[in-house]
């Protein structure tokens, strides 16, 4: 006997909502671990790029380093080439400044430039001559000055002029 207008339905266990129930908590489960995993993976990467960045900022000082002291010797190099250049600038100027002294009647032959002294060789026409124009002013420079004169075959002289500078130490005093 019939009653209802409904046909008989089986029944089971797992209904239809309770098949959407569980679609949910699986995929809520699924983002759940999925989240997690993205997070390990996440705090991997950034504990890896922060051991490198520590190991770039330790380069970075060992550079910063090694180039402060290329600098320090970069300028200790200037400073040598500026007192090089400075040195040879007056030594120029001491030449020229020799050879301006040097009247035109007397003819220079070397120049030999001491630390402390300076040798001349030269020809002049007389003895007088070189007294008067080369030695006065020699002497007025150097502390010692020594002149000696060979003659050659045209009358005149030759000469060898040896002028020194004392050291302060160095110096003789006359009594």
């Amino acid at each position: 006997m019939k009653y209802s207008y409904l046909s008989v339905r089986k029944k089971s266990i797992v209904t239809k909502e309770l098949q959407l129930l569980f679609t949910f908590f699986s995929v809520t489960f699924f983002m759940l671990f999925m989240t997690y995993f993205f997070v390990l993976f996440k705090e991997y990467r950034f504990d890896s790029k922060s051991v490198d960045i520590v190991n770039k900022k330790a380069q970075i000082k060992l550079d910063i380093k090694k180039m402060q002291y290329e600098i320090s010797i970069i300028e200790k190099q200037n400073l040598f080439s500026e007192s090089i250049f400075t040195a040879n600038t007056v030594l120029k100027d001491s030449i020229t400044n020799l050879f301006d002294l040097v009247p035109n009647s007397i003819v220079l032959s070397e120049a030999k430039l001491l630390e402390n002294g300076l040798i001349l060789y030269g020809v002049t026409p007389n003895e007088d001559v070189y007294n008067f124009m080369l030695a006065a002013p020699l002497r007025s420079i150097f502390h010692r000055s020594y002149s000696s004169f060979y003659p050659i075959q045209n009358g005149w002289l030759r000469f060898v002029s040896t002028n020194y500078i004392d050291e302060e130490g160095d110096s003789i005093s006359e009594d």
